[in-house]
C-alpha cells in the first residue's frame, strides 16, 4: 500500500513541476522568444554557408589567375 501511496506522489510531484513548463509553451512571449531564435539560427546557418562557399571558391580562383598568368609569361 505505502508502495502505491509512493508512486501516487511522486506522480503529483512531477505534474506540478512540470505544468509550468507545459504553460510556457502556450506563452506569447515564449512563442516569440522561439521565433527570435529560429531566425537567428537560420541566419548563422546562411552565413556558414556563404563562408564555406567563399573558402571553396578562393583556392579555384587563385589556381585559375595563377594558369592565367603563366599564359600570359
Amino acid at each position: 500500500m505505502s508502495n502505491s501511496m509512493g508512486i501516487a506522489s511522486a506522480f503529483v510531484l512531477s505534474s506540478l513541476i512540470l505544468s509550468p513548463m507545459a504553460m510556457a509553451e502556450e506563452s506569447q512571449a515564449f512563442v516569440a522568444h522561439n521565433s527570435a531564435r529560429a531566425q537567428a539560427y537560420d541566419q548563422h546557418q546562411t552565413e556558414m554557408m556563404a563562408k564555406a562557399k567563399d573558402a571553396t571558391q578562393t583556392p579555384q580562383a587563385a589556381a585559375t589567375q595563377a594558369q592565367a598568368s603563366e599564359k600570359d609569361s
